[in-house]
């Protein structure tokens, strides 16, 4: 009894620890790096700190976070761009660096849309260069009226994707079945905004309307939890978690899986 007593408590402590972690957001203008284009620090209609990546006829944006991490959580805030999107891409993603040919990469996009018409956010994962592990979903709210939160976990034994804190994807680890799995390279977190019409939208067919630019997505409250130092043993990293109530053992919320099949 008092050694499951001793485990309860320990339980709690982990998940009281996620809890308190997990969902404290810095100046994101601390963690983030502006790349190309016309990525720049705003005040949003909020008037909370945003970063907002602009797309027009010459050039998209792109920003990246300042750290590396193997195996950890990120989350963001994102607003995506309104009115007709068709073309565009804006995109949330994690990605090794070093050979092209070996590189790991988690991959949140959402393929914009005529008006009126649900987002897509496709997903992938590559592991050491290999990828095809495309699934799609239609977004079941709009995603430019407000911000929405769009999560990556990922440890030692799931990649798990979720929307406004609902599972809608996991991939389990099955490098024991030689099934490559991004395990042992640091990757860096980006996000961008860029036109691909030439796919985005069913499948090429509707073209970026350019007199609607410049398209401008908003990104704030990044968070993220690195399995680094301290926190290296705990089980918010995967090191013998066994608590059924924390964040690497969430189940898939089966409310919010409507995959589609196709380009956009």
């Amino acid at each position: 009894m008092g050694q499951a007593r001793v485990q309860l408590l320990a339980s709690l402590a982990a998940v009281y620890l996620f809890l308190t972690i997990s969902y404290v957001a810095g100046n994101i203008a601390n963690e983030i790096d502006m790349m190309w284009g016309n990525s720049k620090v705003v005040t949003d209609s909020d008037g909370q700190e945003a970063i907002a990546l602009t797309l027009d006829r010459y050039t998209g944006s792109s920003m990246r976070s300042k750290n590396m991490y193997r195996f950890c959580r990120i989350d963001i805030d994102i607003k995506l761009v309104p009115g007709n999107s068709a073309g565009t891409v804006t995109t949330f993603y994690m990605i090794s660096e070093g050979s092209w040919q070996t590189h790991d990469e988690i991959d949140l996009e959402f393929l914009g849309n005529s008006s009126g018409q649900p987002y897509t956010l496709h997903t992938n994962m590559y592991a050491k260069g290999k990828g095809g592990r495309e699934k799609q979903y239609r977004l079941w709210f709009d995603p430019t009226t407000d911000y929405h939160t769009y999560t990556i976990i990922w440890n030692r034994d799931w990649t798990l994707i979720l929307v406004d804190n609902k599972v809608i994807r996991q991939m389990k680890n099955k490098r024991m079945y030689g099934i490559e799995y991004p395990y042992f390279q640091q990757m860096r977190v980006y996000a961008s905004l860029w036109n691909a019409d030439d796919w985005a939208t069913q499948g090429g067919r509707v073209k970026t309307d350019w007199s609607n630019a410049p398209f401008i997505a908003y990104f704030r409250n990044y968070r993220a939890i690195s399995c680094a130092s301290s926190y290296q043993t705990s089980s918010l990293c995967g090191e013998g978690a066994t608590n059924p109530m924390g964040w690497l053992n969430q189940e898939l919320d089966t409310t919010r899986k409507t995959t589609t099949q196709g380009s956009g």
